[in-house]
């Protein structure tokens, strides 16, 4: 064989190399992710032939799959509409998945290990039995309240947030969001729609697609209170120690004084802590701030659930929607040492502190049990196609002990004296004990401030709720309002319990 023939030979040898390690590696290496892509019409059209599971809450479906007869033979829907849109999430044809759609997704479409029997026994009878079922710990009452109340506000507020949980288990009774949205357009098996849909939502200024529960951190105001109070507690003080208060504070160094929202608060030199908390005493507060120290208010902010990065809310064992980590912020200058007029300021929940709805609800729920904070959730069970097997059924999990039961018992002492004496009476409800913290917080210079109130409701010194609403801008009036809705949501869960 003559040179120029050899060299044709090599090449021709390192080309088929070359294909035959590609084919490798398209089958060993890439097969499943080209079987399991969105883009895979194959797998659209298989995915689509099994009917989907449905989720519900107390026996009302939320999600459903019907048939079309198409080519992609089950659609989904949500018979809800925007109602429960931040706590399903959805699930279209070509774009990605949210929420329990998403983290269940291989329950709902049958896919799931959980469910192996079911496809095995589909080999013999030719049958496509449909996913499994997901039920939430949702309360449908309490959830309709929220959504409605939230809409109707009396103030004409568009944007928020309420979330309710049970303090002893951490099951999620409400979860809403406002500005919401229509999941079913997205679900929609015209791909062109649907992404024309996602493509007006993703650039609405009001952020419907955000789930301001959950992904939403804002300055919390005096809210941030009960975190001072646990720290105060945990330091020497009681619920009956005096702290200075007067009309008004400059920190040192500071070129700026803090005074309180009105003239009336706390204009003495000194009140007690229930009475700063009663009364929400900025100059109070900022005071015990600075006198605390930044390192002790910004360990019990965290003992209390704020840095924490990795929180989901979905199944227990993880999973579902990811929620954004609350901040303290800095309260140290440059040469590593507090700064008293930032200290003063975050004592006070402004500055660079920044709270989610679910950190003031869990903060809530962490007084009214006994200082204990168990882990948020929304599945409650994973049942069969049959409906009679249980796969998945919630096992509560305590996520952190923030404080002593004494420290949680005083400290409810004082959030209900803020309900019955202070500025949250407008969530008070006959026969049962509510206690509770309102926040007026500062956003920026001639924008209206953000309303809060975080509360819990008890019955015979049993939790029976804990609960966290925002409204965003809502001025002056915005935590009084916030604290009447609050009271609503309460009593729809009490009507749920039979009036109990």
């Amino acid at each position: 064989m003559n040179a120029p023939l050899r060299k044709v030979g090599v090449v021709v040898l390192i080309l088929f190399g070359l294909l035959f390690a590609n084919l490798n590696w398209v089958q060993a290496y890439k097969a499943d992710e080209y079987r399991t892509s969105p883009y895979n019409g194959r797998v659209q059209v298989a995915e689509y032939d099994r009917k989907r599971g449905n989720i519900e809450a107390g026996g009302t479906a939320l999600a459903t799959s019907k048939d079309t007869g198409g080519e992609l033979r089950y659609t989904r829907t949500y018979p809800q509409d925007e109602k429960y849109a931040h706590v399903l999430g959805y699930k279209p044809v070509n774009l990605g998945a949210t929420g329990i759609e998403a983290s269940e997704n291989d329950f709902l479409s049958g896919t799931s290990d959980r469910l192996f029997a079911d496809r095995f026994r589909d080999m013999f009878t030719g049958n496509q039995t449909a996913g499994g079922n997901v039920l939430l710990s949702i309360s449908k009452r309490a959830q309709d309240t929220a959504f409605q109340q939230l809409a109707d506000n009396r103030l004409g507020v568009d944007k928020g947030a309420v979330i309710a949980l049970d303090p002893r288990t951490g099951g999620i009774q409400a979860l809403v969001s406002m500005p919401s949205y229509d999941p079913n357009p997205l679900a929609s098996h015209d791909t062109d729609k649907a992404q024309a849909t996602f493509n007006q939502l993703d650039k609405n200024p009001g952020k419907p697609l955000l789930n301001r529960a959950l992904g939403e951190t804002l300055p919390p105001g005096s809210t941030f209170k009960v975190i001072d109070s646990a720290a105060a507690l945990e330091n020497g003080y009681t619920k009956d120690t005096k702290i200075p208060a007067g009309p008004s504070y400059r920190p040192p160094g500071s070129g700026a004084d803090i005074r309180n929202e009105v003239s009336g608060i706390c204009p003495e030199n000194q009140v007690t802590l229930i009475q700063a908390l009663t009364q929400s005493c900025n100059t109070g507060y900022a005071q015990l701030g600075v006198k605390l120290g930044s390192n002790v208010i910004k360990q019990k902010a965290q003992a209390f659930g704020f840095g924490q990065q990795d929180l989901t809310v979905g199944r227990l064992d993880g999973g579902g929607w990811p929620v954004a980590a609350s901040q303290t912020g800095s309260m140290q200058g440059p040469d590593g040492q507090d700064d008293p007029g930032a200290l003063a300021q975050s004592a006070i929940g402004q500055r660079d502190v920044r709270m989610t709805p679910l950190q003031g609800a869990l903060m809530a729920a962490t007084v009214a049990n006994g200082g204990s904070q168990m882990r948020p959730y929304l599945v409650q069970q994973l049942i069969g196609p049959d409906r009679t097997t249980n796969y998945y059924t919630a096992d509560p999990k305590q996520l952190r002990q923030p404080v002593s039961p004494q420290v949680a018992s005083d400290l409810q002492a004082m959030m209900v004296s803020v309900v019955e004496n202070g500025t949250g009476t407008k969530a008070q409800i006959s026969g049962y004990t509510v206690g509770g913290k309102t926040g007026t917080a500062e956003n920026a210079p001639g924008v209206p401030p953000h309303g809060w109130f975080i509360g819990f409701l008890m019955k015979d010194g049993q939790p029976i709720s804990a609960i966290c609403v925002l409204l965003e801008r809502a001025g002056d009036s915005g935590s009084g309002e916030a604290a009447r809705i609050a009271g609503q949501v309460f009593r729809s869960i009490i009507q749920d319990r039979g009036g109990k």
